[in-house]
């Protein structure tokens, strides 16, 4: 049962306290958190990531920054005919987007994203990915806007640009992580429904950020490839090491966060620990083939990954865009 998770309430994981309660969240503590990340990441990678005038998406400005083949899902208004007679094979054209980019985070606040084996959860990785990279965005004119789902109610954040709409999004993401992790809130997690909603929300094209664990029922890349279709969409899939191999630590008690099962299992036998690998393996290459048939970038993060390391490759990514789905 590779998929089952810790429970938080009744053991303690180093480095986290299980604090999520349903209590308001001062806007202090949204303030305190962008405050540290602006000075811990954004400090440290100004010029790094992008120019002054520049963001991380390409769309449709006019200034053309690159022409590469012709992929599924592409805008066939941007193919270069002249360059597509001489290569002989179809090219667009790819533009470095204005300043004014309309970005919509698209986040799985789901009971799963409590899970962490370190110092922080896929939560806390979540909300501090989200918060640097609203930042950086609306440091250059651009607005941001998020849906935030889980077991739930949805929550809408419409677009605006500023310090002040990322404080907001800071503010209403750890609610809504707050609110999903009471014991009532579980159930399992609706991908699927969420993308198609997604694509109501977002009308004119914008560039969307999908920020989950892709733990849910099947059938999400469907809706997520007709997401990408019209806006320019990224999948930033988090996920905790120990989701991918047992340590040898003894009796331990396993739980669904989502559905509330438990089960203790022997983490000293190495047959189960091979079985838990093969089936996390097997998982793993279902996720990637499913993201691929979507056709959309994907940017896998841990909850030991460093943020500004994490920035970069992200930059990496967007830039080289090569016909398939990248994994950075």
């Amino acid at each position: 049962m590779w998929w089952r998770r810790r429970q938080a309430a009744n053991e303690t994981t180093p480095g986290h306290t299980p604090s999520d309660t349903a209590t308001p969240v001062h806007p202090r503590e949204a303030e305190a958190l962008l405050h540290r990340l602006e000075w811990t990441v954004l400090r440290r990678l100004d010029g790094q990531v992008q120019g002054e005038h520049r963001t991380l998406m390409r769309g449709g400005g006019l200034d053309l920054a690159d022409l590469r083949e012709y992929q599924p899902h592409d805008d066939v208004r941007r193919i270069d005919w002249n360059v597509t007679a001489r290569l002989q094979s179809p090219h667009v054209r790819q533009f470095l987007e204005d300043r004014d980019l309309t970005v919509w985070f698209v986040i799985d606040a789901s009971p799963s994203l409590h899970f962490g084996s370190g110092e922080r959860s896929k939560q806390q990785v979540q909300r501090e990915w989200v918060a640097v990279l609203a930042r950086l965005l609306t440091r250059h004119g651009n607005r941001v806007g998020a849906l935030i789902y889980g077991a739930g109610p949805t929550r809408m954040l419409p677009t605006r640009g500023g310090r002040e709409q990322v404080l907001r999004l800071i503010q209403t993401l750890t609610e809504a992580q707050r609110a999903h992790a009471q014991p009532d809130a579980r159930g399992n997690t609706r991908l699927t429904e969420w993308l198609h909603a997604a694509g109501q929300f977002a009308r004119r094209r914008s560039a969307v950020f999908v920020v989950s664990d892709f733990i849910s029922a099947p059938g999400w890349e469907q809706p997520l490839g007709q997401l990408a279709v019209r806006h320019d969409v990224l999948a930033v899939r988090l996920f905790d090491p120990l989701e991918l191999q047992l340590p040898d630590l003894g009796l331990l008690p396993l739980y669904d966060a989502e559905t509330g099962e438990r089960l203790w299992v022997d983490t000293h036998d190495q047959g189960f620990r091979e079985r838990f690998q093969r089936l996390a393996s097997e998982r793993e290459t279902r996720l990637r083939e499913a993201l691929v048939r979507a056709g959309v970038d994907t940017l896998e993060l841990s909850t030991d990954d460093d943020l500004g390391t994490a920035l970069l490759r992200l930059s990496a990514l967007r830039k080289r865009r090569p016909p398939g789905v990248r994994t950075a």
